[in-house]
């Protein structure tokens, strides 16, 4: 799409994208930022966050809105599409010292236009409960930093309760708090509850109640961010190790683990039905996971630098064309058999409950589409759409539909050859079954660029070992030892090529600096922008363990190579800001982003313009009129 005023520019700006269902546009003078409007220096500051909540008042503008920048945190009535933003008139601002706000999250359960309990992490480690429009209420938690000394991550009101809420840290710990607890004066002592692969779970031992209640030990390295489940009785976890973990939360038992296809996973989040997770990370990928399967269903690729936030759009996924398939109405025996761990057979909640056997082929398929967005330290917003076909690739499409994906990689190899173009198809014949693997190379075979390989394997029958060389070992679904090896071959043709082309620069042989200066120039994620020289060493170390982890799981079911699952395109893909982006919220009306400037965007939804203030007016006027 051509950039608004005709510029063709790569870099501008855009100010306006359009979708299936129309055009989505900014609306410029509902922009929120620091009053003074001064661009803000972030530069060793911690990402810029945004948090909704909704009063429910009568007068129809229910919406409020607290974000961070640098040091100060600000609470204002949330205007949306409908007015201007009054930048003059905040609600609530709080200016800290020595620590700066890194995450905060409302309690939706008991706010109130007199009333909201806002949670706020920060980068020293202390967690605080205020209220930004009573103001005088406030309790402050870890204050003496006896329980972590690390930065808060993510803080979270557990869904359903009034007092309860989980903090991660950059220690890779959670932390389990009761609103009505103190900290203690001294360091907690904590007895092991639960442990498993690679997680622990520890109770505080108190005579007296006191918090925290809980700690997790998760993964190893830094916990970025974690997210439950709509019902609230799963938490999913994407930590700087590069996996991410499916836990029963009450039960504190792994459902299932992912493992990112390069580096750390930095964020996730859950479809609104509660049946898929999207993960995003330092792989500049997005990775779409089944829960009822415990797999890799999907990869995205649209990123030119580490993904920032996914999350989906409840308002634009559909169901369509008439009955569900068999899929979505089983019966709870039916979902119990195909939970792989203990927690899922006893948390399958009324959703999941309704699911049924996946290679069902006496149902008629049915349109569903799943849209989710993500955000970059590229300053680029992608939209995509996960749709039947690759979520129901052993059922007759109602349609004709070929996904078929074209990956161009340039890259020396060991001979001195190089691989050129590599075509791959995510199609699936109609009764099911796998076809053979085929990698195309039009170079060396004489086949045009646009020849459609044979379809791909599901990933339900992938390698589940690698051999040193990367290849795959032979297995049941492969008919001789020939195939096997040709296999592995294609399949090192394109995850070298692809590691060769998008991950270069994060080689153990570069230094920081130089890593810094290629590919991902001034898009390090925030916990390396932070981190303190004396770290470098704990950092390398940690680097070499999570590549050495990534050799072992890549090509299988934690890792499936690249050709082995659909690879999504974006369905948009459009730079919108010139600093990194740190947020995407959907809204019923417009969906928010926010960059690390400081500035935090409204674009308002396909019919949904309500807006008419003039171009001369200030953008701190209230005057906008409604339509």
């Amino acid at each position: 799409m051509a950039a608004e005023g005709g510029g063709k520019e790569t870099n501008e700006i855009k100010t306006q994208f359009t979708t299936r269902e129309g055009v989505y546009k900014l609306l410029t003078h509902s922009e929120y930022s620091r009053p003074n409007r001064v661009p803000f220096n972030s530069q060793g500051s911690n990402p810029v966050k945004v948090s909704f909540v909704n009063v429910n008042d009568q007068s129809g503008n229910g919406d409020r809105i607290c974000f961070n920048v640098g040091r100060e945190l600000y609470f204002y009535i949330y205007k949306g599409v409908r007015k201007a933003a009054d930048l003059s008139k905040p609600v609530d601002k709080r200016i800290y010292k020595g620590t700066q706000p890194t995450c905060h999250d409302f309690n939706p359960l008991t706010a109130t236009a007199e009333s909201v309990s806002l949670l706020v992490g920060f980068s020293a480690g202390q967690v605080q409960l205020i209220d930004p429009i009573k103001k005088e209420t406030s309790k402050l938690f870890n204050e003496e930093r006896l329980i972590d000394k690390s930065r808060v991550t993510c803080v979270r009101w557990v869904p359903g309760s009034e007092s309860l809420f989980l903090v991660a840290h950059s220690s890779g710990s959670m932390y389990l708090y009761n609103v009505e607890n103190t900290c203690g004066t001294t360091a907690p002592h904590y007895q092991l509850l639960k442990q498993g692969d690679n997680f622990a779970v520890h109770t505080c031992k108190s005579k007296s109640a006191r918090n925290p209640l809980l700690r997790w030990t998760v993964g190893e390295g830094a916990l970025n961010e974690f997210a439950f489940s709509p019902d609230g009785k799963f938490l999913a976890c994407a930590s700087q190790d590069g996996f991410l973990r499916v836990f029963g939360f009450d039960a504190a038992e792994l459902h299932g683990t992912m493992k990112s296809y390069f580096g750390g996973l930095l964020c996730v989040c859950w479809s609104p039905d509660g049946r898929y997770i999207v993960a995003g990370g330092e792989d500049d990928l997005v990775t779409v996971w089944s829960f009822l399967d415990c797999r890799v269903i999907a990869r995205g690729h649209g990123h030119k630098s580490w993904v920032s936030v996914v999350a989906f759009d409840h308002c634009t996924t559909s169901v369509e064309d008439g009955e569900l398939p068999a899929e979505f109405s089983g019966s709870d025996e039916d979902f119990h058999e195909q939970i792989h761990f203990g927690a899922g057979r006893e948390r399958a909640n009324s959703s999941h409950s309704r699911l049924s056997k996946r290679n069902s082929t006496e149902s008629r398929p049915v349109s569903v589409t799943y849209r989710f967005g993500s955000v970059g330290q590229d300053t680029q917003l992608c939209l995509w759409d996960l749709t039947e076909d690759i979520l129901f690739p052993h059922l007759p499409l109602s349609r004709t539909r070929t996904h078929t994906n074209v990956m161009s990689a340039t890259s020396p190899s060991a001979t001195g050859q190089t691989v050129t173009t590599v075509s791959i198809t995510s199609t699936t014949n109609s009764s099911g079954t796998n076809g053979k693997d085929n990698v195309s190379d039009s170079s060396a075979s004489g086949n045009p660029a646009n020849a459609l390989p044979d379809p791909l394997p599901r990933s339900n029958s992938l390698p589940q070992a690698t051999n040193p060389a990367g290849g795959s070992t032979p297995n049941s679904h492969t008919g001789s030892s020939c195939s096997s090896s040709s296999s592995s071959k294609g399949n090192s043709i394109i995850d070298s090529a692809f590691i060769a082309t998008k991950f270069a620069t994060l080689s153990l042989h570069d230094s920081r600096k130089e890593r810094h200066e290629k590919d991902h120039k001034r898009n390090h994620s925030m916990g390396h922008i932070n981190s303190k020289s004396s770290d470098k060493l704990n950092q390398l170390s940690s680097s070499r363990t999570v590549k050495a982890e990534a050799a072992k799981t890549l090509g299988t079911t934690l890792c499936p190579r690249m050709e082995e699952v659909p690879l999504l395109e974006p369905l948009v893909c459009k730079k919108i800001a010139h600093e990194r982006l740190t947020v995407l919220i959907f809204l019923e009306d417009c969906l928010v982003t926010a960059c690390q400037e400081g500035f935090i965007c409204t674009w308002a939804r396909p019919g949904k313009v309500g807006l008419l203030s003039s171009q001369n007016n200030p953008a701190n006027s209230p005057s906008g009129t409604v339509v």
